[in-house]
């Protein structure tokens, strides 16, 4: 079982997409550091997985697979439930999306609106139903995750749509973070570069061509970031360490926007 100590002791913590990469670890992390986790994602078996995988270290979860986030009905349910397992809720992990690829004039419709439905509205439903029960609890965080992508462009990258959803995010959270002060609600956002992923290290595999190697080379180390990297910024954003920090948007990139 997770301690009663550590650094979100007791909060009941909501993330989204834990069945792998960035959302699984946040959820192994955060149940670490005390919460009370509950993760979903839209593919069981990779939910039902991220829950074996804690229940090994002796973490628990309330784990939900099969949630389409997109979809405003199924969101409400899912907060709505945990809600009621937990008695409240204290913080929103916005993690989950899934973005399509095509250079900007050949970029079909249907995966244009894959994406925006994806990486908006899958964020977008979870934040307004977790709300009036963060509201109840007077007050808590909600936590957004961005992408370099929002803030710089690629050559050699076809990222148009997941820029746009990204740059979203971005804007989304400052105006969320002023509209939720009066009832205590931080609303904070973090953009990542390349993170060492399944999706990454696919792209790496094209070789001396792939568009992300100019990216990595200019890192502090000339490698990608990994996944806890993103989650233990996050964890400071979800704590009362950060009871003073809203509207903030973190880049965490090794340094690759600026060091150029």
């Amino acid at each position: 079982m997770s301690s009663n100590g550590g650094r979100l002791a007791g909060k009941v913590v909501l993330i989204t997409g834990t069945g792998g990469g960035q959302g699984r670890v946040a959820a192994q992390i955060f149940a670490r550091e005390g919460a009370k986790v509950a993760g979903c994602d839209i593919v069981a078996e990779n939910q039902a997985e991220t829950e074996r995988l804690m229940q090994a270290e002796g973490l628990e979860m309330h784990s939900t697979g099969g949630v389409d986030l997109a979809d405003p009905e199924q969101s409400k349910a899912w907060v709505d439930a945990v809600a009621e397992h937990f008695g409240g809720i204290d913080v929103l992990y916005n993690n989950a999306s899934l973005p399509r690829f095509a250079p900007f004039p050949l970029m079909s419709t249907e995966d244009y609106q894959f994406t925006l439905r994806n990486e908006i509205d899958v964020m977008w439903y979870p934040a307004q139903a977790v709300w009036p029960h963060l509201v109840a609890r007077g007050g808590g965080a909600i936590t957004h995750i961005g992408s370099l992508a929002g803030i710089i462009g690629l050559r050699d990258l076809p990222q148009s749509a997941h820029a746009a959803t990204k740059g979203a995010i971005i804007g989304m959270t400052a105006q969320m973070a002023a509209e939720g002060s009066k009832d205590n609600i931080r609303v904070n956002c973090i953009s990542p570069g390349v993170i060492n992923s399944p999706p990454v290290q696919e792209i790496l595999a094209i070789g001396a061509e792939s568009p992300l190697l100019p990216i990595i080379s200019k890192t502090l180390n000339g490698k990608p970031g990994e996944a806890e990297d993103i989650v233990y910024a996050a964890l400071y954003f979800c704590s009362d360490e950060a009871k003073w920090v809203s509207g903030s948007h973190l880049i965490v990139d090794g340094g690759s926007s600026v060091l150029i």
